[in-house]
Parts: structure tokens; sequence; C-alpha cells
């Protein structure tokens, strides 16, 4: 469980990565031990000709010759001064023949190079006799020129690659430690908490004590907590309003159940108020007639929004224009003259459940003629993908409360004593459709909404007796 935890990931990378980060270092760091290991005996062997340099006889017996060179780990010296004259110190009568050749200046050279050299050093087999110029550094215009075995220089390299690789893990460990005792403060805590918040908050999302309290941090996990914080309360705010409404939907499904039976059968009473022989009763009595439907239509638009699941869809292809020319007769138009516009082919077809599209466009006409307007334009266009249709009126607009709460039930309504369901529920029809039921401007010179419908709909799957005609 630990290796799938996230500080265990932690401190494998960090391992890992100053691991690598070793590795990028050790290898320049070898190739310089090599260049080290050349000069320090390059000024090992200069000191070594310094006994015969001060023999009075010019020359040293043949032990105390092979004493220094093998102080200095060298088989053969020569000093080539700058007058010209050299010296030279020899280990044996036979001179040993070179394998490899460095010209060596004391400088950076060509660091790939180093690298390349080093490492073949490194990892060769046998042992290769080296012959290396190089400055003297005690002389800068003394060369000296060396013999040496590569053996020795390997096992060299093998022990500072090894002391290397001890100090990597301890520096590795060291520094994966204090990266995840860090990350482990910084990081991993403040995420198990965001998380075991999350997760209590999940099972009981209503229960208040389980929102996370913010640390107050100013940086990235404090910024986060506070965020989940205040989701957390929009959630359990948002769930305890629904639980409400829940329940207030019940209650008023009954209540408009019962109501509606009650207003019906009032209806069906004031019906005979209008052949009464009381002149004051019969003229208030359509009035009367008019208030009873209204409230009947507001029961049953309730009751309908309230119902639980979408309602019945059942979709067929016909002509717009004959649907639009049923819309002015279902309305109860002003005593003054209102006009009606409809800018829509003859041919234009739509699939669509017909009934729940003409609910939609009646309520959109009976909004703008409570509304105050004299004319409404009915327009619609086709093009590959959808059918658009735009509603447009001249009234004197929507009020800045209903435009900020369209489309929310019980909340947008522009007018006194309605219910704000009528625009929630033809929204819900067109996005049933699989399209949506938009505003595109509300200005004192009027307001315009805009239906889309795909033009082929993935629900529509009865077809209209109609034939269908050419778009």
């Amino acid at each position: 469980m630990f290796l799938r935890s996230l500080s265990a990931r932690l401190l494998v990378l960090t391992i890992f990565f100053v691991m690598l980060g070793e590795v990028l270092i050790f290898v320049p760091s070898l190739a310089r031990y090599r260049m080290t290991y050349f000069e320090s005996h390059l000024a090992a062997a200069h000191l070594a000709t310094l006994a015969l340099i001060a023999s009075p006889a010019g020359k040293l017996d043949q032990a105390l010759t092979d004493e220094l060179l093998a102080e200095a780990g060298v088989h053969e010296v020569v000093l080539h001064r700058p007058d010209g004259s050299t010296v030279r110190m020899i280990d044996a009568p036979d001179a040993l023949q070179p394998d490899v050749t460095i010209n060596f200046g004391g400088g950076g050279g060509d660091v790939p190079l180093m690298i390349q050299r080093s490492l073949q050093t490194l990892f060769s087999t046998g042992n290769r006799v080296i012959q290396i110029f190089g400055t003297s550094p005690f002389e800068p215009d003394t060369r000296v020129e060396i013999l040496l075995d590569e053996a020795p220089l390997r096992a060299e390299m093998w022990k500072f690659a090894g002391r290397i690789f001890h100090m990597s893990i301890i520096l590795s460990i060291i520094a994966a430690v204090l990266v995840y005792l860090s990350l482990q403060w910084l990081l991993v805590r403040p995420m198990r908490r965001i998380t075991a918040s999350m997760t209590s908050f999940s099972h009981d999302p209503e229960d208040a004590s389980r929102v996370i309290v913010p640390r107050g941090g100013r940086d990235e996990i404090g910024r986060a907590e506070k965020e989940l914080a205040a989701m957390q309360e929009t959630v359990r705010q948002a769930l305890g309003q629904r639980a409400r409404l829940a329940a207030l939907g019940t209650a008023v499904t009954k209540i408009n159940h019962d109501l509606r039976n009650i207003l019906a059968t009032a209806r069906l009473v004031t019906d005979g108020l209008t052949t009464s022989a009381a002149p004051e009763v019969r003229r208030v009595a359509p009035r009367l007639i008019d208030a009873i439907d209204r409230a009947i239509a507001l029961c049953s638009r309730t009751l309908d929004f309230s119902r639980e699941g979408a309602p019945p869809f059942s979709p067929s292809r016909f002509k717009l224009r004959p649907l639009l020319d049923e819309i002015e007769p279902g309305l109860v138009l002003p005593d003054a003259g209102f006009e009606f516009e409809f800018d829509a082919s003859a041919e234009l077809a739509v699939v669509a459940d017909r009934d729940q599209l003409h609910r939609v466009l009646l309520n959109l006409a009976r909004n703008a003629i409570e509304a105050g307007a004299h004319c409404l334009r009915i327009s619609a266009e086709r093009t590959d993908k959808t059918v658009a249709i735009e509603i447009a009126d001249d009234g004197p607009g929507l009020p800045p409360r209903a435009r900020e709460n369209l489309f929310r039930p019980f909340a947008a309504s522009a007018r006194p004593g309605g219910s704000g369901l009528g625009l929630a529920i033809a929204r819900e029809l067109m996005r049933l459709h699989g399209g949506d039921l938009t505003l595109v401007t509300s200005t004192s010179a009027g307001t315009t909404f805009r239906i889309i419908m795909p033009a082929t709909p993935a629900a529509a799957t009865a077809s209209s007796p109609e034939p269908a005609s050419a778009i």
C-alpha cells in the first residue's frame, strides 16, 4: 500500500533524479581525475630527476634510479629543457615501447575526448604502456616525457568511482529524505486532508460539520481548500434547498390537484351565470370565467412542471406554416388591432413533436400579447443541420429582474400574478428535441426569442403520413 502512495513515489523519484544528477557529474569528474593523475605523475617524475641533476657525477646507480622511478610511478622520465638539453632516467636498460601517446598541456583540453578516453581506460583490460608529454608544473618552459602503466591508473579510477558511488548514495538518501519530509509537510498532508474532507462530505453532503475548514494559507493548497470549502457549502445549501423544494413541490402538486377540481366545479357553476336575469351578473360573469380559466391554467402548468420524468415525446415530420397559422386562433387578442407576420417558406418542414412545438410557440405569443405588444413576427429558416425559428415582438421588453432569472421556474415572470413556468417548460420541451430556446435581445423596442432544433433529431423515430417535400 505504501508503494502506491504519493509519498513513496516522491521518495523513489527523488532518489532516482539525485542519482541521475550524480551520474552526470561523475562522468566529467572521472575524466578530470584521470588528468589530475597525469599531472601528479608528471610532477613526481620531475622531482625524481632532481636527484640525477644534483649528482656530482651526473648519474645515479641503477638501484637508486629504480627506487626513484618506482616512487614516481613511471618507467622512464625525460626532461626537455629550453636550451635543448635533455635529462633522462630509465628503470631498465631496455626501453619500453609505448602503446598510447598523449600530449598533455595541463589545460581543459577537449572535454568530450577526455571523457571518451577516461571511459576507455576504465572499462579496458590488460596493461598498456602510456607515453605522456606535458609541461612541468615547476618549470613552465620545460617539457616532461614519461612512460607509465595503465593498470595502476585503472585501479585508482575504480577506487575513485567507488568513492563517488558511495557518496552519491549517501547524498541521494539525505536529499530524498529531506525532499520527502518537505513534500510530506507541504503537499502530501494537505492533499490527504482535502481528500479525506471530500470523501467524508460525499457520505453526507448535508452535514455542515463535514465542510472543510481552510487553514488560511496563501499558497495553492490554501486556495484549493478555500475553493473546496466554498463549493461544499454551495452544494450543501443547494441540496437543502432541493429537499425543501421537493417537499414543497409534493405539497403544491397535491394542493393544485384538489384546487383544479374545485375550480372546475366553480367553472361549471359560473357558466350558468351568463344566462342570469340580472344584468350586473351577466356583465361580471365573463370576467369571472376568465379568472377561473386562468387559475385552472396555472394549476395545470404547475402540475405539468412538477410531474416526474420527461413529457411524452412523439416526433413526426410536418410542414411548419400550417402550425403557425393555428397560433392566432388560440390567443385572446386585445381589442385594438394586432398584427401577425409570418416569414417561413410554405415548404419548410421540421421533425418535432407537433403538439409540444405548438405549445412553445403559443406560450411565446401569449407572453408577447400580455406584455403589451401590438405586432408579432415569426420567421423560420433551415441550415444544413438546424432549423431556427425567431419570435420577435414590439413590446416594451423584459424588465431586468425577468432577464436575470429567465427560464428559472417561479422566478422569471414579467407580469403580476405570473408563475414564471411558461418559459421554463418551453425550454425543457425544446431541449427534449435536442435543441434550445434562448433570448436573443430584449430592449424597449421589443423582444426576440430564438428556437433552435436539429434538422433531423436522433429521437425522431415516427414519421408523418405526409410525404416529404423538398426544402
